[in-house]
């Protein structure tokens, strides 16, 4: 059946550079494969590695970089409490295939290719966080300044949640993802196992992503937003690609059975945001953000995800059968390509009674408020220009080399406002943490600019609807001061918070974090001192 599909598509000239010529819904798309240990139940060795993959039927193989080759790279499953020990091993090449920019902070006199994972959204030891400059080349031949260990421990002491891991080598962030670096880690408890919710073949994490392909199907990525810039290649601001993806293939469809199913969605752009709904209009349940759970489901027909956010809901395909149901951006216009992202065909018979369910309470309330802070951090973005004349976001005025002046004390907590003076979102992401979205608030920019002093110009508007969970991204709009309340608790060390926008990332939109203990006082990440050379399971296995 495929393969007539594709010699039909040859038939009909398709160019991967030109997305009017590309047909959608050829091909189903699957789940990741489940990471296998390497040794014991929860010792793993992933390799990144240099691969040829199928975007869509009529493309020719594209050249990728994944985790163990595949794109995504394999979902990790993991259980709270239990500690899960990953190797990440660098088998890229020396060379990269995209364009790199040898101007931006860390990649001066550094190797073209480096790489360092990070696992978002965990609450892990500031080693196995996937330090920007802990970054290391193939068999370890050169390392960064802040690397420290071979082997990341996830410890998962925290609820069950969708988390992703990524690369997060400084200066490579947008090209090492957009090669295809990422893959889901998906952490289960108890306290959900007993919910009853759809799960194994009921459970589906979509990762969404957009790409821009060459004529020869190789992947497009620009190499200079202007050229008569003195820098070639030169990062540009940002990235939208022409074309939408999930789980790595060209506007694919689903088959489904007439019965609930769980989408746990993630979205892994560079830059591109986007607004979920259903063709027909239809509600659907949400059932987590990115931190895990809501304690409450809610009824929805759409939401919002900027970069690196997550959405956990239950779709109830069982009053559809026998129709096709798109999911859409509607971020998008009608006559945009990247309005469509992907169909649900609800064509496959009922295996049997679907006993799975949708509780309206669904896990404990632990909220934070913000009378329990300890410290409140006023913290603007901005916008300024580097020295070749290029546009650069900025947070609180600093770039990422300047002295650390986030320095929240162990088991603190404390609100963030975050202060945006651009004419943009941000997505902002906290290592180590999950949050809470208290409020937004217009300000005055001018007055701001000019002054340094807030001036609300109207009243606190609540979290939307969808983002009132725990999260560790958060959208920060324009000319409004989002302010978040989070409890630095169980480590110390060396983290970061940065704008998700991956080439805002990568110029300079990142800033250190340490968290401080007066008793147990933390190394910066630069102290000269030896790496672990920890090579295999902590077990011994």
């Amino acid at each position: 059946m495929l393969k007539r599909k594709v010699e039909s598509l040859v038939s009909q000239k398709v160019n991967p550079a030109d997305p009017n010529t590309v047909p959608k819904f050829i091909e189903e798309v699957k789940k990741p494969p489940i990471a296998r240990p390497t040794a014991g139940d929860s010792y793993y060795e992933i390799r990144m590695k240099e691969a040829k993959h199928q975007f869509h039927p009529a493309f020719p193989r594209t050249t990728i970089w994944g985790y163990n080759g595949i794109f995504p790279g394999p979902t990790i499953e993991a259980r709270k409490g239990k500690t899960v020990e990953v190797k990440w091993l660098n088998n890229l090449p020396k060379k990269h295939f995209l364009p790199v920019d040898y101007t931006l902070h860390g990649a001066v006199g550094n190797p073209e290719v480096r790489s360092v994972v990070h696992l978002h959204g965990a609450n892990v030891n500031w080693e196995s966080d996937g330090y920007p400059e802990a970054w290391y080349t193939n068999n370890y031949e050169f390392t960064g300044p802040a690397f420290r260990r071979k082997v990341h421990a996830y410890t998962n002491h925290q609820q069950s949640a969708t988390l992703w891991y990524h690369d997060h080598s400084m200066a490579l962030t947008r090209l090492n993802v957009y090669a295809g670096l990422a893959g889901f880690y998906l952490l289960r408890d108890t306290n959900e196992e007993r919910l009853n919710l759809p799960a194994g073949d009921y459970d589906i994490p979509l990762m969404v992503q957009d790409r821009s392909f060459n004529e020869d199907g190789s992947l497009f990525y620009p190499e200079t937003p202007d050229p008569d810039l003195p820098v070639f290649p030169s990062i540009v601001p940002g990235f939208l690609g022409e074309m939408i993806t999930v789980n790595g293939k060209v506007w694919p469809y689903l088959r489904v059975e007439p019965r609930k199913y769980r989408f746990r969605i993630l979205n892994a752009s560079n830059r591109r945001e986007y607004n979920f709904s259903l063709s027909n209009n239809e509600p659907f349940y949400q059932i987590g953000t990115d931190g895990g759970l809501l304690s409450n489901r809610t009824e929805l027909t759409s939401f919002e995800l900027l970069t690196a956010e997550r959405t956990d809901i239950v779709i109830d395909f069982s009053k559809w059968k026998g129709e096709q149901i798109t999911l859409l951006n509607t971020n998008e216009t009608e006559d945009s390509h990247t309005r469509t992202v992907m169909q649900f065909r609800v064509d496959l018979p009922l295996k049997g009674e679907d006993k799975s369910e949708v509780p309206e309470r669904l896990y404990p309330n632990m909220d934070l408020h913000e009378h329990m802070a300890h410290t409140i951090r006023n913290l603007p973005l901005g916008i300024s220009f580097d020295e070749y004349g290029r546009l650069m976001l900025m947070l609180d005025g600093k770039m990422w080399h300047d002295p650390v002046t986030e320095k929240p004390s162990l088991d603190s907590i404390e609100i963030w406002n975050i202060i945006n003076t651009t004419p943009i979102p941000h997505p902002i992401h906290i290592h180590l943490v999950q949050f809470k979205i208290v409020e937004r608030r217009p300000f005055n920019v001018d007055l701001f600019n000019q002054t340094g002093k807030i001036e609300f110009t109207g009243p606190p508007e609540e979290p939307r609807i969808y983002e009132r969970g725990w999260k560790d991204t958060a959208k920060t709009d324009p000319g409004m001061v989002t302010k978040l309340v989070m409890h630095f608790k169980e480590h110390t060390g060396n983290y970061v918070w940065h704008c998700h926008f991956l080439e805002h990332e990568d110029h300079d939109m990142m800033r250190p974090i340490r968290i401080i203990n007066d008793a147990h006082p933390v190394a910066p990440p630069h102290a000269d001192e030896e790496p672990h050379q920890d090579d295999g399971p902590s077990n011994g296995s």
